[in-house]
């Protein structure tokens, strides 16, 4: 997968920074879906520092899980509800004819598949420092991610 130029949230300059996701319309399917569905949203956190995602956590069929959409391009995950600071990837493809009109949803194939740097060339500099600082072992933990 091609990694996008500040998909992680860092650039390097302000003519670098990476565009903005419409997180009430996030919002909006993720209420309405649940409703849909017999659900409820538990909790809706915009991102904030130092997280570069949306985070919808989500009951569907008494199925707790959590639904993110990074804060810069339209790629969305789901996940299982972690105290911690890392995910558990999963797929829920009931969801995706509602999400896909929308966004490019990330199946656990993509996001829990190793990265290397020489994988991506769109990364900015920036980017770079961030990941050989944290080290990420997937492309979801580049994607969605918790770095400061």
């Amino acid at each position: 997968m091609n990694l996008p130029n500040g998909i992680t949230g860092f650039y390097d300059s302000e003519a670098n920074k990476p565009p903005q996701i419409d997180g009430q319309l996030f919002k909006q399917l993720c209420f309405s879906i649940a409703s849909l569905h017999s659900g409820n949203i538990i909790d809706f956190k915009a991102p904030h520092y130092p997280a570069n995602f949306y985070c919808a956590q989500v009951n569907v069929f008494d199925n707790l899980f959590s639904i993110l959409l990074n804060e810069h391009y339209p790629y969305l995950a789901f996940a299982s509800v972690n105290e911690n600071t890392t995910f558990t990837f999963i797929d829920v493809p009931f969801l995706h004819a509602y999400f896909s009109p929308f966004y490019y949803l990330l199946d656990t194939t993509i996001l829990n598949k190793p990265f290397t740097p020489l994988l991506n060339t769109e990364l900015n500099s920036a980017e770079l420092e961030q990941i050989a600082y944290w080290k990420p072992k997937t492309i979801g933990q580049i994607i969605f991610n918790k770095w400061d």
